[in-house]
């Protein structure tokens, strides 16, 4: 009981800082950035050795200002995910903005198929979840994973849908598109998600080291025989940014086994090693080996 009151508060604490205006979220980022980067160092062992793995061609001296960057990054996201709490759709409109969507879906919603969209943990996938809500008519299906505490998890699923956009958790994708077979639909999903170790079992080689990759969005795609897409994400400033889509596979069914899986890692990794700051180095992401799955 005493946990929900604390959850119920901290909700609407959150809604509240939404309602700021950018300049303020922004000088409480500056504020965050000092806190987590100088006073409590949060993970920054992870993110040092995660750019070490990922870089080991680059300096000690160049890893330390992509980590340095990405702190004050991280700073700047936490409080662009609680803005989506009250931003409006205009607002939306103008900080994430869309290029080549109807060019790469067109086809296959003409011929009644879905299409599945993969993103990264890059830049605001958050503020990119809204802009999905707005992009098109047809039913649009965010997947994601449930958090732990309810009150926190109900508040982000009311955020996320706030624009039209239907949050599925991710045990129940296949439930959920089988309702919608027959009727053209985009799905979203994450393609660097951590599987579990019973479904590791796959790795590709993904910035410098064996990497276990959730197979969810070739497995929908090959099934429904949907277009696959990718999300090309790039910030142009802060708290702007630009989504270009990019066409993979017009017809899933028509590519090999882990064809799809390994194309979106590979584009994935070519965006994240343009511009390093903006991918979510502080996640544990190689948690599982190879070894550890034989």
């Amino acid at each position: 009981m005493i946990k929900k009151v604390f959850s119920s508060l901290g909700v609407a604490l959150l809604y509240l800082m939404s309602l700021l205006p950018f300049f303020i979220l922004y000088l409480i980022a500056d504020l965050l950035f000092v806190i987590i980067f100088y006073v409590t160092g949060y993970r920054r062992k992870v993110v040092q050795q995660n750019l070490s793995n990922a870089f080991p061609e680059k300096s000690a001296a160049e890893r330390a200002t992509i980590e340095k960057e990405y702190f004050r990054y991280l700073a700047d996201l936490v409080v662009e995910t609680i803005k989506m709490g009250s931003i409006s759709r205009s607002e939306v409109d103008k900080r994430m903005v869309v290029n080549n969507f109807d060019a790469c879906t067109s086809a296959a919603f003409a011929e009644g198929r879905s299409v599945i969209a993969v993103v990264g943990h890059y830049g605001n996938w958050e503020l990119a979840s809204l802009k999905f809500g707005l992009v098109t008519d047809h039913p649009r299906i965010t997947v994601y994973k449930p958090l732990s505490n309810r009150t926190f998890d109900e508040m982000f699923r009311k955020v996320r849908s706030r624009f039209g956009a239907t949050l599925v958790p991710m045990k129940n994708t296949l439930r959920k598109m089988a309702q919608l077979r027959g009727a053209p639909s985009i799905l979203m999903l994450a393609s660097d998600q951590t599987p579990s170790r019973d479904e590791a079992t796959h790795f590709v080689q993904f910035l410098n080291q064996p990497t276990a990759i959730f197979l969810g969005a070739e497995k929908l795609a090959r099934s429904l025989d949907a277009a696959v897409v990718f999300c090309d994400m790039r910030r142009v400033k802060r708290g702007h940014y630009v989504c270009n889509f990019e066409l993979l596979f017009d017809h899933a069914k028509d590519t090999a086994e882990y064809e799809i899986t390994n194309t979106h890692v590979q584009r994935l990794e070519s965006t994240i090693r343009q511009e390093p700051p903006y991918w979510l180095w502080s996640h544990r992401r190689w948690k599982i080996k190879p070894e550890d799955v034989r």
